[in-house]
């Protein structure tokens, strides 16, 4: 007796002339793509009930959860911290200090080098947003200064993890103290989304890198900067009337 497998059968659902598999075709079809009909009133009523009832239960959890959650690895904490969506994951001996107003997306990394002769230092100034699924690797400190934004999937990469040398690397060997250093970000700065940072830079106050950025080397104040490597691209600074 022959055995016909699910996909042999979904092949000749699909690509059969014989009626069978057609009209067979056309009922999975029917099932597949199948909608209630949607009575609006009724379910826009149910859709503002639905946000009410999630956003209570994720302000909830955030006031009496994640946040304390947060705070008990911190070593100083500001005031009127918005830690929406969750709680970062934390990696590492990592000392965090950050100062009042911060807004940090749940949906972040922040990771301490493990082999740092000290504890790697996380400081945030004051008026600080970090956006969605952010990356801040600290390999000896990371400073950030006041009224920044960080848009979503930047990433502050002060240590790389592994070693330049392969054999080294294929041995699971860490990172040498060459490949890390501070990254400092300066007052007023907009970091847009998906930039990168490397060790030992600094970008300077009021300075904004474009979306899609490489930062090498370190990028002076009030200017717009982009590109792989990050380059000025011009001065934000007005001329005088």
């Amino acid at each position: 007796m022959t055995i016909i497998s699910l996909p042999h059968a979904k092949q000749w659902l699909k690509t059969s002339k014989h009626p069978l598999a057609q009209n067979g075709f056309r009922m999975l079809r029917f099932i597949r793509f199948f909608e209630l009909p949607v009575p609006g009133i009724l379910f826009k009523t149910i859709y503002i009930l639905h946000k009410f009832i999630t956003g209570l239960l994720a302000t909830i959890t955030r006031i009496f959860y994640w946040t304390p959650l947060f705070k008990s690895r911190v070593l100083h904490a500001g005031k009127n911290l918005y830690l929406y969506g969750g709680m970062p994951y934390l990696s590492g001996p990592l000392q965090i200090t950050y100062g009042n107003n911060c807004r940090i997306s749940g949906q972040t990394t922040f990771s301490a080098r493990t082999s740092s002769q000290s504890a790697p230092r996380l400081i945030l100034g004051n008026n600080i947003d970090i956006g969605w699924m952010s990356t801040i690797a600290i390999g000896s400190k990371v400073t950030i200064g006041n009224n920044v934004r960080i848009a979503g999937k930047t990433f502050l990469a002060g240590y790389p993890g592994h070693p330049i040398d392969a054999v080294d690397r294929a041995a699971g060997l860490s990172d040498i103290d060459e490949q890390v250093g501070d990254i400092i970000i300066e007052d007023d700065v907009w970091i847009a989304t998906g930039v990168t940072v490397l060790p030992g830079v600094r970008i300077g106050s009021r300075s904004i890198i474009a979306t899609g950025s490489v930062v090498t080397r370190d990028i002076p104040a009030d200017v717009l900067a982009g590109g792989v490597p990050a380059k000025v691209i011009k001065s934000l600074i007005l001329p005088e009337c």
